[in-house]
């Protein structure tokens, strides 16, 4: 069982303390007691469902950082988190035009992602 604790992440947080959700794939999060509310920062980024009282299904969807807070029946944090949302590295390939960057996801067979990036706004 994995249990969570409320932290407090400063600004400059590196991408190793955060929470990491690939694109289009999701984790489990099991917790020690009963959620209440499960609340987003920024939901074009990232989702989460209750599918239990004490299991979150947590799905990026997006590139991108969020929150991630969930509540107790008293109103304490059980997890303030935040995301790190991004894709999976190991089957993709990366294509760009001026400023514009195509995902292609290879597996096996390379495929466009739905989504494209402007190269000026990406890391």
């Amino acid at each position: 069982m994995i249990a969570f604790v409320a932290v407090s992440a400063p600004c400059g947080v590196r991408a190793e303390e955060m929470m990491r959700v690939y694109m289009d794939h999701a984790r489990v999060l099991k917790l020690d007691r009963p959620v209440s509310k499960v609340i987003i920062g920024n939901s074009e980024v990232a989702d989460a469902t209750v599918a239990d009282a004490k299991t979150i299904v947590l799905t990026g969807r997006n590139f991108g950082t969020t929150n991630l807070v969930i509540l107790d029946q008293d109103g304490n944090a059980i997890v303030d988190e935040r995301i790190l949302v991004s894709i999976d590295e190991g089957n993709t390939l990366r294509v760009y035009r001026q400023t514009v960057r195509s995902v292609l996801s290879c597996t096996p067979n390379c495929e466009r992602a739905e989504r494209q990036v402007s190269a000026a706004s990406s890391n």
